[in-house]
């Protein structure tokens, strides 16, 4: 199989582990020889267009929901480090490429497909002198030299859990371990991270959401004490699809909004000084899905409310709907300078007036928009 007919299938192959959050893969776009781009955001805020692809899809792992699994039928191949290092030095050079995700399917054995995954981020390096961003996945039950060479060569490392704890784990994959074959990992890539080795843009994890019955609450339950113990960046949160001749085949795919609400959960607890206390959850552990987890504590709080915008603190205005860390920026610089009166001098720093009206005061009196909540 020749370099461009690998690209086309190691790059389909790897649409399923995740680089960016929810709504963006829309916007992936297509080259004239066929793998997919994928948009990303970084950490300082500078967006760039990523080479996600597969160093292999060869796999010895049988996960129930995965399309890589050794027992499925499907075409496979693998990328040695010096073909996949200069495909990617073609299209960094054509400005296709401004960075690098490499994930694989375990093959042979995980120390073999970590020594191949490094030496193509080694070559890339410095063969192919790229200075820029690289994302590594650390592959279940990696050694921890291997994850301490990962974390020195590359910007962000991540380990994918699959599931919020052992019990929902097995329902998805037997040849996994939770703790020791992927905590364990994070755990060393922490460690190297504290120490100031590397993976300057931190560490991340990946859950596939509703294939293992698992609740709202299981998932941001593990994410806050990941984010605790374990200095975690961020989480990524894959909804299920079903993919032809696996097992879960007939299993209903999970709503793109179920994503959506624990991508926005993770975000209050990331920005907003939420904590897994403040979301609200059913009986049986799911988010809302009628309104926003920032609105739906907002309802659940009356006596929070109404909130004087001239005088609150940073964290009173995060708690209001319609208000983010940005705007909220923008209300304590503006105030240096003039009372905010009504809703227009709201909208005017990007606040969504029409959200925050029910839930504030402007100089001592409710806007005159504002409808009744209770």
């Amino acid at each position: 199989m020749d370099r461009v007919a690998k690209l086309k299938l190691l790059t389909r192959a790897a649409q399923y582990d995740l680089c960016a959050a929810c709504g963006t893969q829309a916007s992936r776009v297509r080259d004239e020889i066929g793998q997919w781009l994928y948009p990303a955001l970084l950490p300082d805020g500078k967006r760039v267009t990523l080479l996600k692809v597969l160093q292999s899809n060869l796999c010895e792992n049988n996960c129930l929901y995965c399309g890589n699994r050794r027992s499925r039928d499907v075409e496979r191949s693998a990328f040695s480090p010096e073909e996949l290092a200069a495909a990617f030095d073609e299209l960094v050079r054509r400005n296709r490429a401004q960075g690098l995700f490499l994930s694989s399917a375990v093959w042979d054995s995980t120390s073999r497909t970590m020594e191949q995954m490094i030496a193509t981020v080694e070559l890339v390096r410095f063969k192919y002198q790229f200075r820029g961003y690289i994302h590594l996945k650390l592959l279940p039950g990696c050694e921890k030299a291997v994850v301490e060479r990962a974390v020195q060569i590359a910007d962000r490392v991540s380990v994918n859990l699959e599931a919020p704890n052992a019990e929902r784990l097995q329902k998805l994959s037997g040849d996994k371990h939770f703790t020791q074959d992927l905590l364990q990992p994070l755990q060393s890539a922490k460690q190297f991270h504290t120490e100031g080795v590397g993976a300057k843009a931190g560490l991340t994890t990946q859950f596939v959401v509703g294939a293992a019955g698992e609740s709202d609450l299981e998932i941001l339950g593990t994410v806050a004490w990941l984010y605790q113990e374990y200095h975690l960046t961020r989480a990524y949160f894959s909804a299920f699809q079903r993919i032809p001749d696996t097992p879960l085949e007939n299993l209903p795919a999970t709503p793109p909004l179920r994503e959506h609400r624990l991508y926005q959960s993770d975000f209050l607890l990331r920005h907003y000084g939420f904590s897994l206390q403040d979301l609200t959850f059913d009986p049986k552990g799911y988010l809302r899905t009628d309104v926003d987890p920032k609105m739906a504590w907002a309802l659940r709080h009356p006596e929070y409310f109404p909130v004087e915008v001239n005088r609150a603190s940073r964290e009173q205005l995060l708690r209001i709907p319609g208000i983010g860390p940005r705007s909220a920026a923008r209300i304590l610089r503006a105030r240096r300078e003039k009372t905010l009166r009504d809703l227009e001098d709201l909208s005017a720093l990007g606040i969504v007036s029409k959200r925050a009206a029910p839930f504030i005061l402007l100089n001592g009196r409710r806007p005159p928009q504002q409808l009744a909540l209770w």
